[in-house]
């Protein structure tokens, strides 16, 4: 599911729980990745709110204690109302 999509067409009438990408990102990323990654799903969703940062589904054997770490650091520096400009370069296509 494309998030940017989802948000254009149904963020004025839904809120939007997870999302954060548990099969790739979050077992096999860098941190750096995972809080580029926290960053852009907070880009897309969170504006005009509707928006519960969370991982998709909850957490496998297989993820990093560091990893798990850069996730919810990202969204604690990225995901606190009022937000920050938006970086991702999806954030136009929700308008």
């Amino acid at each position: 599911m494309e998030p940017w999509r989802l948000k254009r067409e149904f963020g004025r009438d839904l809120a939007f729980l997870g999302g954060f990408d548990i099969q790739k990102l979050l077992p096999h990323g860098t941190p750096e990745e995972i809080r580029d990654g926290a960053r852009e799903l907070i880009d897309i969703y969170g504006p005009r709110g509707g928006f519960v940062f969370a991982p998709s589904r909850q957490a496998q054997a297989d993820m990093r204690a560091q990893n798990m770490v850069a996730m919810y650091d990202a969204a604690l520096e990225y995901g606190r109302y009022p937000l920050g400009q938006p970086t991702s370069p999806r954030h136009k296509e929700i308008r």
